[in-house]
């Protein structure tokens, strides 16, 4: 993945910030590890190359690209946010919340959803990154195995 950091730098001016050493090396570690990473991911290789730089201040920055929607942030298990950036057309997640196991679902999926929602409410939702939580099927065809043999013998 990539970032322009040209274009990022004169967003935030325009906003009233600055890109500060700090979020740009917490940028470029979000960019580098790519993917869907952890804040703990982002810390421990911002670390290489600034170690002073602290947890909080990783955190706080992760927070801050998020609202300025220059990263997206979703929750990848319950608690437990993961960071990317974002791709020309957003796309979702199905976690099962027994194995992990994590399936990427198209925007396309959700988009006529998030139309109708749009228009019948006058709301605008901002959906760049969402992740559904339940039971692949998978997991689904074990629990039911599970509960036809019945419980465990002691």
């Amino acid at each position: 993945m990539s970032h322009d950091l040209p274009a990022i730098a004169v967003r935030l001016r325009r906003a009233g910030y600055r890109m500060t050493p700090q979020r740009q090396l917490i940028l470029d570690a979000v960019c580098d590890l790519g993917g869907h990473v952890a804040p703990e991911q982002v810390y421990e290789h911002v670390q290489n190359t600034a170690p002073t730089l602290n947890r909080a201040t990783v955190y706080r920055a992760l927070s801050f690209l998020t609202e300025q929607r220059i990263i997206t942030a979703t929750q990848r298990s319950p608690g437990r946010l993961c960071y990317e950036i974002p791709s020309r057309e957003p796309h979702h997640h199905l976690v099962c919340r027994r194995c992990g196991k994590s399936i990427v679902l198209p925007n396309t999926t959700l988009k006529k959803l998030v139309e109708a929602v749009e228009t019948r409410h006058g709301f605008r939702i901002d959906m760049d990154h969402i992740s559904f939580f339940g039971h692949c099927s998978r997991c689904r065809r074990n629990e039911k195995r599970e509960t036809e043999s019945g419980p465990p013998a002691r």
